[in-house]
This record gives structure tokens, sequence and C-alpha cells, in this order.
């Protein structure tokens, strides 16, 4: 957690209570609990999001990719058609 060992804990939660006082240190944990909580929630709904950003923009390069296939296959086609119509009037 954060590199902070077991020892290191236990002195700051000490500080707090000799600072604080034991009636109010309840109440800062509970809110530092709740602050911690939203913040994770929050940040797991930013992964989420740029993960979802991440995927689109892959789906639409492979959409870009495979309209520019398509659009060489149907050239290619179509200078194929263009050989055989003149290989055809070359013929009559």
């Amino acid at each position: 957690m954060f590199g902070i060992g077991t020892s290191e804990v236990l002195i700051i939660l000490l500080i707090a209570l000799l600072v604080l006082g034991p009636s109010k240190l309840p109440e800062i944990a509970r809110a530092l609990g709740k602050g911690l909580a939203e913040f994770r929630k929050m940040s797991s709904d930013v992964k989420r999001e740029l993960d979802l950003e991440v995927q689109l923009a892959e789906m639409e390069e492979r959409t870009k990719k495979t309209k520019n296939l398509q659009d060489e296959m149907e050239g290619e086609e179509q200078k194929q058609e263009s050989k055989e119509d003149k290989k055809d009037i070359q013929d009559k």
C-alpha cells in the first residue's frame, strides 16, 4: 500500500489519535474511507471509458482498412473487366 509498512501505518494512526482525539478519529476515518471508495469508483469509470474509446478507435481503423481493401478489389475487378472488354472488341 503506497510503499508504507505496518510500523509506519501504526505510527501515523498513533499521531492521528493524539492530534485529533479519540472522538473525532472514527468520523475522519469514515469520511476518508468514503472518499477513497468514491475515488476508486471514479477511476474505474474513467478506465472503463478509456477502454471503450480504444476499442472504438480500433474498430474504426479496421473498418477503414476493410473499406480500402474492398475499394482495391473493386478497382482490380474493373481493370479485369476492361481488359476482357478490349479483348472481346479486338476478337470481333
